[in-house]
């Protein structure tokens, strides 16, 4: 936000009055004095007080400005929904428009871009580590249960064939979700080899 100037008899009027068209509270404002202002000698050479202030942003101004700049470039018309969990340090982002494939990219990969693009801008200004998730159209939910039934699937065919299966890459959220979906598995066991982009699932019988 860019700065305001207001100016006042004295300073702490000019900023009650920057409060006041800021719409906000004290501890949100930062200011400089442009002019301390003086009251003169018997009114002669009085001058006002001149302060420059805006309010400050905090982490959901943050992401919102960062995401309204991103969707401004991609020329996409973007509702931007900001909520945060109880902790304050799990900030939830939903994403509302006709165009929300163009975020979800394949497998999701644009808006795991977008997610940790975010986490980045907003963290850079942050006093403590925040973790921002971004989510449209409920894909993270979606997603999340078509791995499950994948692992099932897999976990079904190594059984059936004796056979371990690897799994194509995936990014670390996709892994866990297949892990966790068969660690109660008395059958098949789990782990992830290769190199991240490109580290994967391998599905294996119990020994």
């Amino acid at each position: 936000m860019e700065f305001i100037e207001i100016s006042a008899k004295t300073v702490d009027e000019a900023l009650t009055e920057a409060v006041i068209k800021l719409g906000t509270t004290h501890d949100k404002i930062e200011y400089e004095v442009v002019e301390e202002g003086s009251s003169g000698f018997l009114g002669i050479g009085k001058r006002d007080a001149i302060i420059k202030a805006r309010k400050k942003n905090d982490s959901e101004d943050n992401i919102r400005e960062f995401l309204t700049k991103v969707f401004d470039a991609m020329d996409l018309q973007v509702e931007i929904l900001i909520e945060k969990e109880a902790d304050s340090k799990t900030i939830n982002v939903e994403l509302k428009g006709p165009d929300m494939g163009v975020l979800i990219g394949k497998r999701g990969q644009t808006l795991d871009s977008l997610q940790y693009l975010t986490n980045l801008a907003v963290n850079k200004t942050s006093e403590e580590y925040l973790k921002v998730k971004i989510d449209t159209e409920d894909y993270r939910k979606r997603r999340k249960e078509t791995l499950e039934n994948l692992a099932k699937n897999i976990a079904y065919k190594v059984k059936r064939t004796k056979h371990s299966v690897s799994l194509e890459p995936m990014n670390p959220f996709e892994r866990r979700v297949i892990h966790s979906a068969l660690q109660n598995d008395k059958f098949v066991t789990t782990h992830s080899e290769g190199e991240e982009p490109y580290r994967y699932v391998v599905v294996t019988l119990k020994k």
